[in-house]
This record gives structure tokens, C-alpha cells and sequence, in this order.
């Protein structure tokens, strides 16, 4: 049987009513992030509560504007001068990473027939993310400008701040983020117009403190209530939308150790998983992590690691443990396999990848993709 990722319309409508909840009592503007979710045949839904997504890409960019029906609020780390038009065309926000992209195509943008919002994007040199992978505010980092890299006058047309310096955090983090924002950069945010808060804010998580967020947005809008905030979160819009279903295609066992191998691959196709990394929950089975693991346990009936089908020695995860021994063909499904899995993937091996279906109210299934033969020999055409 061929492997699929399925998405529960249900449970999507169900963030984005939190969502659009949000917004209503903050009057904050939340946009769909494309690097963590660009099903775009789901886009139909997204409209019915938000009207606007984040595009890091002259690709994003263009799917913002050709299949969701709007500009993108648009941030790269570096614009490349021969593809900025496409960005130009697709974009109502574009905002720059560093004082030197800005002196280079500010005169395009300030020439372009539409008018285009500009900023730059800031770093608070604040964060609370906790794997280095995922840190856009290390020292060193590459991402944004520093605060005493700014004159007292901000350069010529910018009107928007842009900061991003979180991954899957709470309410709280946003709290001393903010702090952190007017500590830094403070003596400016009353001569912009909008303050985008980046992604990583992960609201429809079960224990997301939805009234201290509302609490704290509003506070931090009185202080500064001519400003425009906007939050671009990913993951919560597709947070426990829908798992990734495989079977068992062979057992190996080698030292003890049983090794279930599936016809899905981790570094393939649930990439996050080993960049993380993380163990994904998987139904019906315990997961076991690494300071559990005894080697007296890892020959107990119903213990296994997972592996991908890939040729890479790492692509493998463990252990669980399962009610019973698993057989050849049996179902796995991993949970939450919807946000950045999918827009991650990739063909390493020429591996194919998992249909991709979305389960409809009704409780009908509608395959949005089948991928085949000619989606991988295309990539190199």
C-alpha cells in the first residue's frame, strides 16, 4: 500500500477558528507562513479566515499572489538583483535583512508602479529557542540588523520592523520578546507603521496560554497604538492536523536489536525529525527515549527503532514499543506529520513520495497529490 500524509479539514478549521478568534479581540493580523505549510489546494479554507501569507522566495512569492489571491508580505536574507522584479510583482510588504540590500534595491522598490511597504528586519538579540539549528539570534547570526547598527533617523521609506526569534514557543517568550523589542528598539517603534512578529508562535498548542497572549498583545498595542502588528506563524495553523501513514516492509535484526523498516523514509520524508531532532509519537505504541533504553530491553517482544527506506545510515529513529510484534505490511502512523514535513521533503534516492489526502467534513478523502516517476526525473530535466 502506498504511504500518504492526511490532513483532517476538520482539525484545520478548527486552528484557524482560534486563529481568527485572536485577531478579533487583538485587531492583530495573523499570515499564513509558506515554509511550514503551502498545501495550496487547501488555500480555499485559509481564505475564509485570513487574507494575507509570508513568501521567502520569488516562488512563495508567486504562489501567494497566483493561488491564494494576494500580495505577500515578503522577507529573504538576500534578494538577488536579476529575480527581484518577480518578487516586486508578487509582494505588498518586502521587507530586507541588511542596511546593504536596502542602499542596493530600495530605488526598484521606490519605482515600481504599486506601492510597496518596506522594512528591515531586526534582531532583538533575544531568543529562548534552545536548538542552535534554529536560533536566528545567535551571536554571529546572519539574520537582521542590530539595533546600533540603526542611525536616530531611520533610513529614507522604511516603515515596517520585522523580527523573528522563535520556534514553537509560548505566550510567555512573546512577553519578554517584546520587552526585549522596546528595550532595543524602542526609540523607533512609534515612527513605523508595522511590527511584524515573525512565526514560531505555537497557539493552538493544548497548553498555549491563549488569554495571557491576548493579554499581552493588547498591553503592548496601548503602549504603542498606532502600530500594526502582525504575527506569521506556520505551525499553528497545521499543529495535530494530520498524520503520516506506512507499513512495515521488512524486519531486520542485528545485536539484539529489531529494526522495523517502512516504506517512508525520515530523512525523505519527516526530515525534522533527525534536524531536531525529535521523536514522533506513533499510534498505538510507547515511545521510549534514549535514557530509557537498556540493552537488556531492546530484544523485549515489542520493542523496535524505525527505519526509512533510504540509503542513508541515519535514517532510522528509536525505540518504541509496541502492544504486539510488529509483522510485514502492518500499519504505522505517525502523528502531527503535516506542518513543515511537507513543504521539507525531498527525493533522495529517487525515493517516492506519500500521496498527499485530505479528509473532507463529510468524512470523504480527496487525494490533493499523487506524486510519480516523472516528479523525480523532472527535478534534474
Amino acid at each position: 500500500m502506498k504511504p500518504y500524509y492526511l490532513l483532517e479539514e476538520k482539525k484545520l478549521r478548527n486552528n484557524l477558528e482560534l486563529i481568527k478568534s485572536i485577531e478579533k479581540r487583538t485587531g492583530v493580523e495573523f499570515i499564513l507562513a509558506f515554509k511550514a505549510f503551502a498545501l495550496w489546494k487547501t488555500f480555499p479554507i485559509f481564505r475564509e479566515y485570513i487574507s494575507h501569507c509570508t513568501a521567502s522566495s520569488p516562488y512563495e512569492a508567486r504562489l501567494a499572489y497566483e493561488e491564494f489571491g494576494n500580495k505577500a508580505h515578503t522577507y529573504s536574507p538576500a534578494y538577488e538583483s536579476d529575480t527581484f522584479k518577480d518578487i516586486l510583482a508578487y509582494s505588498k510588504c518586502i521587507t530586507f535583512n541588511s542596511l546593504s540590500q536596502y542602499e542596493l534595491l530600495k530605488e526598484q522598490v521606490e519605482g515600481y508602479r504599486d506601492k510597496i511597504s518596506m522594512g528591515i528586519r531586526i534582531n532583538p538579540e533575544y531568543s529562548e529557542i534552545e536548538t542552535e539549528l534554529y536560533n536566528p539570534c545567535a551571536p554571529g547570526s546572519r539574520f537582521g540588523i542590530l539595533a546600533d547598527q540603526l542611525e536616530d533617523d531611520l533610513p529614507v521609506g522604511v516603515v515596517g520592523f520585522h523580527s523573528h526569534n522563535h520556534c514553537e514557543s509560548n505566550s510567555y517568550a512573546l512577553e519578554r520578546t517584546l520587552q526585549h523589542i522596546e528595550d532595543k528598539f524602542g526609540r523607533w517603534l512609534d515612527k513605523i507603521e508595522w511590527l511584524n512578529l515573525g512565526g514560531g508562535h505555537l497557539i493552538s498548542h493544548e497548553d498555549y496560554d491563549i488569554e495571557h497572549l491576548v493579554r499581552t498583545l493588547n498591553t503592548f498595542k496601548l503602549r504603542h497604538p498606532e502600530l500594526q502588528i502582525i504575527m506569521e506563524p506556520g505551525s499553528a495553523f497545521a499543529w495535530q492536523t494530520g498524520d503520516l501513514v506506512c507499513n512495515v516492509v521488512d524486519i531486520v535484526h542485528n545485536h539484539g536489536i529489531k529494526t522495523a523498516i517502512l516504506n517512508v523514509s525520515f530523512t525523505c520524508h519527516m526530515p525534522d525529525c533527525l534536524e531536531m531532532p525529535y521523536m514522533p509519537k506513533v499510534t498505538n505504541a510507547e515511545t521510549l527515549q534514549p535514557n530509557e533504553i537498556k540493552p537488556s530491553m531492546q530484544a523485549e517482544d515489542g520493542i523496535y527503532r524505525l527505519g526509512g527506506s533510504s540509503c542513508l545510515s541515519g535514517d532510522y529513529m528509536g525505540f518504541w514499543r509496541f502492544p504486539k510484534e510488529l509483522r510485514v505490511g502492518d500499519e504505522i502512523i505517525f502523528e502531527d506529520m503535516i506542518h513543515y514535513t511537507t513543504v521539507k521533503t525531498n527525493m533522495f534516492n529517487g525515493i517516492d513520495h506519500p500521496d498527499i489526502r485530505l479528509k473532507r467534513l463529510d468524512g470523504n478523502v480527496e487525494i490533493l497529490k499523487t506524486f510519480r516517476y516523472e516528479d523525480y526525473r523532472d527535478r534534474m530535466d
